[in-house]
């Protein structure tokens, strides 16, 4: 996965977005699949495509930073109500830990985020938008 995490860094200093839900820090990124090399899009088995977005979710102990290993599950909604669900995917790589899902998406559509964070008893919500376009 660091190979994933190199090849998206100049997007995630600029799009790459923090909230923080109770003791958790979510570290979380939007883009186009496209913008992944074919080489990595291969490794973590994701389908290259302009009408494609990867979220991409990390979750951190704010007082450790320590990897949590959560149960991830969410959609993406557009404007219209055209919900989306979302299967995250687990990727462990070291002790880093991330969740990773795509989904279609139409140019220029908005979309607004709804995903569920749970570990044992406690559950959070990250909920965000973003405007999505083609590369």
């Amino acid at each position: 996965m660091f190979t994933l995490v190199l090849l998206l860094a100049p997007w995630f200093s600029q799009a790459e977005q923090k909230m923080t839900l109770g003791q958790w820090d979510v570290h979380y990124i939007v883009v186009n699949t496209s913008f992944l090399t074919p080489e990595v899009a291969n490794q973590y088995d994701i389908v290259r495509s302009k009408y494609s977005a990867l979220v991409n979710l990390s979750v951190l102990n704010n007082e450790t930073l320590e990897a949590q290993n959560v149960a991830v599950s969410g959609t993406a909604t557009n404007l219209l109500g055209n919900a989306q669900p979302l299967r995250f995917k687990k990727v462990t790589e070291g002790k880093a830990i991330y969740y990773l899902a795509t989904f279609p998406f139409e140019n220029a559509d908005t979309y607004r985020f709804s995903i569920s964070l749970q570990r044992g008893e406690t559950t959070r919500t990250l909920k965000f938008q973003q405007k999505l376009f083609t590369d």
